[in-house]
């Protein structure tokens, strides 16, 4: 029974905010029709993106609202408000996202008032399901009422909120158009980086050893000494130039993760980053591997993590967990330092997220001022 009140509680609670948000809606709408008939065509132009951005905030105070009753989270799918007053007006017109708020905010302006006449039941409620129940041991009526009722409006606004087809389409459209500039843009970069490492590094070692050997070969004859010191110089240059190529071929796809597999290159990184590092491995070391791809972005992900860890964060502990999920394989990467991470300080976090939006991927950062940091990636595989 008093689970039931509880419950019954927060539904009332859920049915008053709705109301007052219908009766805000009543005022709203009338004020706004007033508004777009007494203004002229050039006010009302660049009064219009102003009112549509209003009303995506009260579409997603009602998202929030019905997301928190619900447990679902509802998508919200808009297209931005920028550019000259021309363009902000087109867009704010043909965003199916528009369309959807309208019809949203309409059919509220009728339900809505339905709400408030569930408000009595409450008091009414307590007083019959108190007497039904506690004189009479029978099941609660009034009260689950008014749970259904609850549940019935979230129902509506959840229907009515999610974006259409139409309005998800262009949204995955401009979402997918993004990544491919992003994938280009890191695939440029990293080009420019090997070809960096080839020049500063392989390639000046190789120029140094071809020096050795040509001096070594004009010396040999007249000066021995002087040509075994020259060769011994040559082997030290091509040692160094084949550290240099191993380095390269580490940051194209680390040799590491084909010996070993996602699961062995972690723990290498691990026992080598100098910090004490909890690994839950969540398994993946057996069944069937994740793809090429999907396991370096991983990979970098928990490199790139642990050294910003050891750089900034001023803690010798962490946690990298490693799980398969429904969609694929998620990496999550915790510490207790001082956060404040910030992906336009060069922390190597947009970077990251560059790599995993190239995959469709997602990265979700938290890293409030005093910590923890937690860093938890989602690639999109099929095991």
């Amino acid at each position: 029974m008093w689970k039931m009140v509880r419950r019954a509680a927060w539904a009332t609670v859920h049915l008053f905010v709705a109301a007052a948000m219908a009766f805000g809606m009543w005022i709203f709408i009338t004020v706004l029709l007033i508004t777009a008939i007494g203004t002229v065509v050039v006010v009302g132009a660049w009064l219009l993106p102003e009112t549509v951005l209003l009303i995506r905030r009260i579409a997603g105070a009602k998202r929030s609202m019905t997301a928190a009753w619900t447990g679902v989270k509802i998508p919200e799918v808009y297209q931005p408000l920028t550019g000259t007053m021309r363009e902000r007006f087109l867009k704010a017109v043909r965003d199916p996202g528009t369309h959807t708020d309208l019809r949203w905010m309409v059919a509220y302006w009728f339900y809505g008032a339905l709400l408030a006449l569930a408000l009595p039941l409450w008091p009414v409620g307590l007083i019959v399901d108190g007497v039904w129940c506690g004189l009479l041991r029978r099941e609660a009526v009034v009260l689950p009422l008014i749970v259904r009722l609850a549940d019935l409006e979230a129902d509506w606004s959840t229907a009515l909120l999610k974006p259409s087809p139409q309005a998800q389409l262009t949204a995955r459209v401009e979402e997918l158009a993004a990544t491919r500039a992003d994938a280009i843009a890191a695939h440029g970069a990293e080009l420019r980086r090997i070809e960096r490492d080839l020049h500063d590094g392989a390639q000046a070692q190789l120029v140094a050893l071809s020096m050795r050997i040509g001096l070594a070969k004009r010396a040999y004859e007249r000066d021995p000494e002087t040509a075994l010191r020259l060769l011994d110089e040559a082997q030290d240059h091509a040692e160094k130039a084949l550290t240099e190529l191993r380095h390269v071929v580490r940051g194209i796809h680390p040799p590491i993760l084909t010996d070993r597999g996602l699961v062995g290159a972690v723990r290498a990184l691990v026992s080598s980053s100098g910090l004490e590092v909890s690994l839950d491995d969540g398994g993946l070391d057996q069944g069937v591997r994740a793809p090429a791809a999907v396991e370096a972005a991983a990979y970098f992900v928990v490199a790139e993590s642990l050294t910003n860890i050891a750089k900034y964060s001023g803690v010798t502990r962490a946690e990298v967990r490693l799980a398969r999920v429904r969609r694929g394989l998620r990496v999550r990467v915790w510490d207790e330092g001082r956060g404040g991470a910030d992906e336009s300080a060069g922390s190597g976090l947009f970077g990251m997220r560059r790599r995993v939006a190239a995959l469709d991927g997602t990265m979700d950062v938290s890293s409030p001022v005093g910590g923890p940091t937690v860093i938890e990636v989602e690639l999109p595989c099929v095991w």
